[in-house]
């Protein structure tokens, strides 16, 4: 169950003025990501397997708000905000997803945990594949969730027909040097509302007040340029992908999970050529934000995942 955002500054918090949405049973904390503060809300089953969740564009870990409570009975739940991305700290410096990488599983150790399920949507997908390759002995297996992953499941180029490019056309626009930041400045609410508004299957799935608090992390102390830098440094997260692939696939359970009206229409599928094992799943009546469209679906398809592969 969500309660309101608190407005006071939580210790630890770098990202100052914006409050934090709490979730009854779970609890913020900041960790050391390997030097960046990362902002991590943990809870569930202490003793039970741990479940590591990752956030894409616009969102932050609120996006799994709905999905985690229930998970908390059977599961240790932590869902983290990228490097960047909600109350996580805003680094200068690289975006590419091995780099990115290595501050998540970093986090995650420093919060005691030694092993995990890796679950991830949209551009948390390409951190996880990438945090998937560099640290797969710690991985009991990973779900990714509609994503155009640099190098492996994002088409080479962005479609030109009008009945096809409204899904990937902002990859192009967002690594255009300084204009996405003078069209945006100001703007955030209308970008971010058109993206849940419109890649959502229903649209009526986001209400006004939680697109104001994602469009108030993306521009708070450099969530703008923060989240564009993950798509400017594609091109080397999906080189470093491909050096990794000639070394080695994936041997871990992964589990792809389509909407069935979102932007990847088999994700099994487009994993298959890089992992020993991966299954599919095609979640119905939703579009790119299955989390937030169908919880009860995507922590069904989890937990039968972790079941069926332990």
């Amino acid at each position: 169950m969500a309660v309101p955002a608190s407005t006071a500054r939580v210790p630890g918090n770098p990202v100052s003025g914006l409050p934090v949405p709490a979730l009854t049973g779970f609890t913020s904390r900041w960790v050391d990501g390997g030097g960046v503060r990362l902002h991590a809300v943990e809870g569930g089953h202490p003793d039970g397997p741990a479940v590591v969740l990752l956030a894409g564009f616009p969102q932050t870990w609120w996006a799994w708000r709905k999905v985690m409570p229930a998970l908390a009975d059977r599961y240790h739940v932590i869902a983290i905000d990228l490097p960047g991305q909600g109350h996580s700290e805003r680094p200068e410096g690289s975006y590419d997803t091995h780099t990115v990488a290595a501050h998540v599983h970093a986090a995650v150790q420093a919060l005691g945990v030694s092993a995990y399920w890796l679950v991830a949507h949209d551009i948390g997908a390409w951190v996880a594949f990438s945090l998937a390759l560099k640290y797969e002995r710690h991985l009991r297996g990973v779900a990714l969730l509609d994503a155009g992953i640099p190098g492996i499941t994002l088409p080479d180029s962005v479609p030109t027909d009008p009945g096809k490019a409204w899904k990937t056309w902002h990859f192009a626009f967002h690594v255009v040097p300084g204009l996405p930041e003078t069209l945006l400045a100001g703007h955030e609410r209308d970008y971010v509302g058109w993206f849940l508004r419109a890649k959502a299957h229903s649209p009526g799935t986001f209400d006004d007040a939680e697109i104001e608090q994602y469009a108030a992390t993306l521009a708070a102390d450099g969530g703008l340029r923060a989240a564009l830098a993950y798509y400017r440094h594609a091109t080397e997260s999906a080189r470093k992908n491909h050096e990794t692939l000639q070394r080695q696939h994936l041997t871990v359970p992964v589990l792809g999970i389509s909407g069935s009206h979102g932007s990847i229409p088999d994700m099994a599928a487009s994993l298959r050529p890089w992992a020993a094992t991966a299954t599919g799943v095609v979640v119905a009546d939703a579009g790119h934000f299955i989390p937030d469209e169908q919880p009860g679906a995507v922590a069904a398809a989890l937990a039968d995942f972790i079941t069926e592969s332990e």
